[in-house]
């Protein structure tokens, strides 16, 4: 069968003729793609898009059985390589960014939590009278002079 399609091939290539390629190895291109990427409608996607890039350079692709084969294992191979090696940056993206901010919100919120806790820990052990200025001065944030007018 790949003899007569390569023998379509020799200068056009038609839908049929790339339909007929797609019937016989589509699904070992996917099982390859699959191999390398483990995820299988990626690897799926690039299998159709072999075809595709067959399509489009089916005027350069000599019409020989093995070199049409080549081209589309060598395609399938080039693009899940691109895949996984975009997969990798794409997490180290991620790995490298901040967390987010609703993250960070609450991270924010545990720490407020935390110190206050220390701060009112801390304001309990001293004498009454010091607990009062503190809280005067640095709760309800008055003024020296409004805490002596108020004592």
């Amino acid at each position: 069968m790949a003899n007569n399609i390569s023998e379509q091939l020799r200068e056009t290539c038609s839908e049929a003729d790339v339909k007929s390629l797609f019937d016989e190895y589509y699904n070992r291109l996917v099982y390859f793609s699959y191999q390398i990427t483990n995820n299988k409608p990626q690897a799926e996607d690039i299998a159709q898009d072999a075809f595709v890039n067959f399509w489009d350079n089916s005027h350069q692709v000599s019409s020989n059985p093995v070199a049409i084969k080549n081209f589309l294992y060598s395609t399938v191979k080039n693009a899940s390589l691109n895949v996984i090696r975009h997969n990798k940056v794409a997490e180290q993206h991620i790995n490298s960014q901040p967390n987010s901010p609703v993250e960070e919100a609450i991270f924010n919120s545990i720490i407020r939590a935390e110190v206050l806790a220390e701060i009112h820990k801390a304001i309990s052990m001293l004498p009454d009278s010091c607990q009062q200025i503190f809280r005067l001065s640095y709760l309800d944030e008055m003024k020296n002079n409004q805490i002596a007018d108020m004592l």
